[in-house]
Parts: structure tokens; C-alpha cells; sequence
């Protein structure tokens, strides 16, 4: 149960519906526990009536026995309607506050991992990030809607059947409720059972839907592959697994129910055979023994429903222990409440060193350099050099392990990450789309999203795309597929440039963004570029040296070192490792310089 006082701060939250349908639960009971009352004396009078009248009237309504039954029996109608009508609103009050909390929770996982940083997504499959903000919440959901709602109840009338029946009978009522401690005894037995095997159902779970997850995303490789058969025999694996598991934890559960019933029968059994004794002792009537059972059989559902209770229980522990994970990770670049990013001189890299988890070699070595306001730097080097990993340190997707990333003197960390990253304009290397229009994954790179139509076909066309869009059926309208599927790769990396020009920043940060882009489109983009970041302070990272011949001065990295800088001319000059790239690609598309 220690798991589940993090939902302390919900019930907190919603305190006034849970008081209220708690109340509604007290009165229910209360009400509740008159109708067998009411049995027992219209029972015991309705025999009386029967046994002391002389009427001879043919019609039976008006015989004593019949008035008196009908009178308890408006009695129990009524008793039973307001039982009833209390029952709605408990019903009302705590599971409507379970919907609320499944709503509010959701948000905060979803805010919270929108906070964790990339290392973070790195250890994680969405499948299972999925599973935890879907099935797991709907598992917590179960714990405090419906399984608060039956153990209050089952607490309330417990309490009250059971005082009631110590007021008519002590002696027998031992008697009865004698098979209930060994039905206590099984659940607490069993429940150590189900939790452990919801837990691992909660694993299995998790793998089938990051399985799914990843053959959807991939479903264009896979059928260029051919290897439908190989993932749906995966699938069918997978699956059979979580189904098998499902199995084993059902088998527990049903052991629940039939041990319930063989107990509960004994007790009536005990309840006819003692009153039997009773009644011929003259100690007892009738109404008696049918007062018992009817306080038995109130018993019947909340011994029950313990069972069913006792496992949405372990399971929301399970659950919420997996929330909790998630929760409690705290992410490598935290936001701080500090001041906002104002970029007034200077953003310096002081000996930065950097390696990703579980990697032995450093991404990033001894780094040093400075990037001055309005100066445009291009990063340059050879597959696995180090430059995207530089563009996500300065996009504090992560932090270094040595040496600091300062900004006017001052460390990185006292900047307020929000508003850096709100006054940063980036293109990744991996362009993602979302599933909405061409103009609407533009406006995506303002944050206010207050750009107008000029705006957006303006950085439209500095990105080489207003050709393209006008062929398009219904222009900037256009709805694209998952991901940018009806896109080609040249065309989305244009509309996350577009993406990126149509935001008024103060950094702009482009992560070898013309990959996909032939020569001739490319320089187009580059002169756009030179005309759109006049004035603006800018990296431009790209393996290719065509886009660097609009910077200010080039860093070459090799194997996470910076080992040549300085401007496109000297370095060609210099006849080192730029020269070097700069002759093969010149050979290789004899680009217009």
C-alpha cells in the first residue's frame, strides 16, 4: 500500500466529494439494516394476525394477516428506495472523483515526461511510457473509484449487519459469521499471489505494446522487407505470453468466488439449523430466522466483493509502483526557477566533455570555444565527430559531465530553460511532423502562434517549398500523413527549416538540415539562409561543406576534439582535414561556390 500514498495529494484534492459519498455510504448502511427489522415484525405479526382472527370475510385484502404484510411491506419498499437513492449518489460522488483523478494523473505523467530529457527516452520504449499512462492509470482509476467505494461499504456494513445481529442474538451470531475469518485468512493468502503476477502482467504488457508500437511506426521497412510473417509470428509470441500470464493470475482469482459461496452457504445452513433449535426452544420466531439470513445475505456481497476488492488493490500498487518510477525520475538538465535567456554577448563552451551512457569512448572531449552574438558558426566533421552531440548540449537535451556551457559569463544551469529554449530556433538531423496541415507544422515553431499567412508563405519560400506546396490539392491546407508520411525527405526537411525561420529567435541552431536536399535546391536554401540570419546568432552544423559558405567561421571536429577553425578560406588554405572535404565533395558534385 505504500506505493499508492502518492495518490494521498488526489483524495486531498477531492476531499469534499469523498466526505460526501462516504456519508452517502453511512446512511445506506443504516437504512439498509431496518429491512430485515421490518421482515421479522411483519413476518412475526402477519402469523399472528393469522392465528388469532376470526374474519370470514371472502375477500382476502381485507384479512388482518394481509393488512398487516402489506403495511411492513410499503415499509421495506420505502426503506429499500431511500437505501437505494443513497446509494446512487455514494455511487455519484466516488466514482466521478475516480474519473477525475484518472484525468488529473494522466496530465501529470504526460507534463512530467514532457520535462525528462532525451537520456531518459533513450532507456525507455514508448510502448511502455504508453502502457503506464493508459492501462496503469486505469488500474489506479479501479483503486479509487470502485475499490474505495466497496471497502467503505464493506467496513460500514460489516459494522452495522453485525451490531445488529449481536442485539437479537450474541449465541447465534458467533455461530454465523465462524466461516469468516477463514475466508479473511484465504484472501490475505492469495492477494501476495496476485500482486506479484499483476506485476509481471503489467511487464508483459508493456513489451506487447512497445512491439506494436515500433511494427506501425516501421511498417514501410517491414513490407519493403518482406518480413510480415517474422514480426506476426513475433506478435503471436508475445502475445501468447501476456495471454498465458492472464491465465495464471484468473486461475488465482477464481478461487475466490467459489470459496466465498461454500462459506456463505454453511453460514445459512447454520443460521436454519440453530434458529430451528431456537424456534422449538420458543427462544426464536420465525421472523427471527428469516431476520438472520436477510442480514446474512447482506453480508453475501461485501464478503464477496473483498476478493475482487483485495485485487484491484494489489493491482493499482503494481500499477501505481510503475507510475512511480516514472515520476520520481528527475531530468539530467532540470528547469530551474531562474531568469529568462537573454543572449546580450557570448555563449562559451569551457572544456565540455560528454559520453552517453554505457559508451566508453567520450562523445565530446575537452571542448572549447565561442560563439559571439550575430556571428553565424558552422560545425563541420566526418560521420560520429561529435557534432550533433555539441547541438544537444546547447539545446541542454543534456548536460555535460566536466566543464561548463556558459551564456554572458554566467553558467548555463542559471538560465531558465523554458525561456531559452522559447527564444531557440532548431532544426534536428531527424525531422518529426505531426498529423495536422503544412501551414499548421509551420506555425508549430511559434509559440505564441500568432504568424499570419504572410509569415508563413515567407519562410515557405526562404525553405525552397512554395513550388512543391502549389502542387499540392489544397495548398498550405494539405494534411499530412503520420510522421510527414506523404512528404518526401528533401520536403520535410524544408518544412522544418520553414518550421524554424517563421520563429523570431534570438539562436538558431541547425542540425545538418540539407541532407535530403539535391545541390541546386540546396543552394537556394543557403543563400535564404543568408538573408533570413542577417543580424542573428546562428550554428550551422552539417557534414556537407556547401551549406557553411554563409557562416562567419567554421570548427572541424574529429572523434569529439575540435581540430581546425577559422574561416571557410583559411581553412581551405590551411590544406588540413577541411581542405580535404571540401576537394572530395567538389569532385564529387562540382557545387557553385
Amino acid at each position: 500500500m505504500k506505493e499508492l500514498l502518492a495518490l494521498n495529494v488526489y483524495f486531498k484534492r477531492y476531499s469534499h466529494s469523498m466526505v460526501l459519498g462516504i456519508l452517502c455510504v453511512i446512511i445506506s448502511n443504516i437504512v439498509g439494516v431496518f429491512v430485515p427489522a421490518l421482515v421479522r415484525d411483519g413476518l412475526d405479526e402477519a402469523l399472528f394476525q393469522s392465528r388469532i382472527s376470526n374474519s370470514h370475510d371472502s375477500f382476502w385484502l381485507s384479512h388482518p394477516a394481509v393488512l398487516a404484510a402489506l403495511g411492513f411491506g410499503i415499509l421495506i419498499l420505502l426503506a429499500s428506495a431511500l437505501k437505494g437513492a443513497f446509494m446512487y449518489l455514494m455511487r455519484q460522488f466516488i466514482i466521478v472523483v475516480s474519473r477525475h483523478v484518472e484525468y488529473d494523473l494522466k496530465n501529470d505523467i504526460y507534463d512530467h515526461y514532457q520535462k525528462l530529457d532525451l537520456s531518459f527516452y533513450r532507456r525507455n520504449f514508448t510502448g511502455d511510457m504508453m502502457a503506464r499512462i493508459g492501462e496503469d492509470v486505469g488500474n489506479v482509476r479501479m483503486y479509487i473509484g470502485p475499490a474505495v467505494m466497496y471497502f467503505t461499504n464493506i467496513i460500514f456494513t460489516f459494522a452495522v449487519v453485525i451490531y445488529q445481529m449481536f442485539t437479537v442474538n450474541p449465541h447465534m451470531t458467533w455461530y454465523v459469521l465462524l466461516p469468516l475469518p477463514f475466508l479473511s485468512l484465504s484472501i490475505y493468502k492469495v492477494s501476495t499471489m496476485i500482486n506479484s503476477r499483476t506485476a509481471i502482467i503489467q511487464t508483459q504488457l508493456s513489451k506487447l505494446t512497445t512491439f506494436a508500437q515500433e511494427t506501425f511506426a516501421g511498417i514501410r521497412v517491414i513490407k519493403s522487407f518482406g518480413a510480415e510473417k517474422n514480426f506476426e509470428h513475433s506478435f503471436d509470441h508475445e502475445g501468447k505470453d501476456y495471454r498465458k500470464k492472464n491465465l495464471q493470475l484468473a486461475f488465482v482469482n477464481s478461487l475466490f468466488f467459489p470459496l466465498m459461496f461454500v462459506l456463505i452457504g454453511l453460514s445459512n445452513l447454520i443460521v436454519l439449523y440453530l434458529g430451528g433449535l431456537e424456534a422449538a426452544k420458543g427462544t426464536f420466531t420465525p421472523g427471527n430466522i428469516a431476520e438472520f439470513v436477510l442480514y446474512l445475505n447482506m453480508l453475501i456481497w461485501p464478503v464477496a466483493s473483498l476478493g475482487w476488492t483485495t485485487a484491484l488493490v494489489q493491482k493499482a500498487a503494481a500499477s501505481q509502483k510503475r507510475i512511480n518510477e516514472f515520476l520520481h525520475t528527475e531530468p539530467q538538465a532540470a528547469q530551474k526557477d531562474s531568469p529568462d535567456f537573454e543572449l546580450e554577448d557570448s555563449i562559451s563552451f569551457e572544456n565540455v566533455t560528454f559520453s552517453y551512457a554505457k559508451s566508453k569512448v567520450p562523445a565530446l572531449e575537452e571542448v572549447n570555444f565561442t560563439l559571439k552574438k550575430g556571428e553565424i558558426l558552422g560545425i563541420t566533421g566526418r560521420t560520429g565527430s561529435g557534432k550533433s552531440t555539441l547541438v544537444q548540449l546547447l539545446m541542454r537535451l543534456y548536460d555535460p559531465q566536466s566543464g561548463e556551457i556558459r551564456v554572458d559569463g554566467k553558467s548555463w544551469r542559471d538560465f531558465n530553460l523554458e525561456s531559452f529554449r522559447h527564444k531557440t530556433a532548431y532544426v534536428p538531423q531527424d525531422v518529426f511532423l505531426f498529423s495536422e496541415s503544412i501551414a499548421e507544422n509551420i506555425v508549430f515553431g511559434d509559440p505564441d502562434g500568432k504568424v499570419n499567412d504572410f509569415e508563413i508563405e515567407l519562410a515557405a519560400s526562404r525553405a525552397g517549398l512554395v513550388k512543391d506546396i502549389a502542387d499540392f490539392p489544397n495548398g498550405f491546407e494539405t494534411l499530412l500523413g503520420e510522421r510527414g508520411v506523404t512528404l518526401s525527405g528533401g520536403q520535410k526537411q524544408r518544412l522544418s527549416i520553414a518550421r524554424a525561420l517563421v520563429r523570431d529567435a534570438e539562436l538558431y541552431v541547425l542540425d545538418d538540415c540539407l541532407s535530403a536536399v539535391d545541390a541546386a535546391t540546396e543552394m537556394m536554401i543557403i543563400r535564404a539562409f543568408a538573408e533570413a540570419l542577417k543580424g542573428k546568432t546562428a550554428i550551422i552544423v552539417s557534414h556537407r561543406v556547401a551549406p557553411l559558405a554563409v557562416t562567419d567561421r567554421i570548427l572541424v571536429f574529429n572523434k569529439g576534439r575540435i581540430i581546425e577553425s577559422g574561416t571557410r578560406e583559411s581553412l581551405i588554405a590551411q590544406g588540413g582535414e577541411f581542405a580535404s572535404i571540401y576537394k572530395k565533395q567538389a569532385m564529387e558534385s562540382n557545387p557553385v561556390d
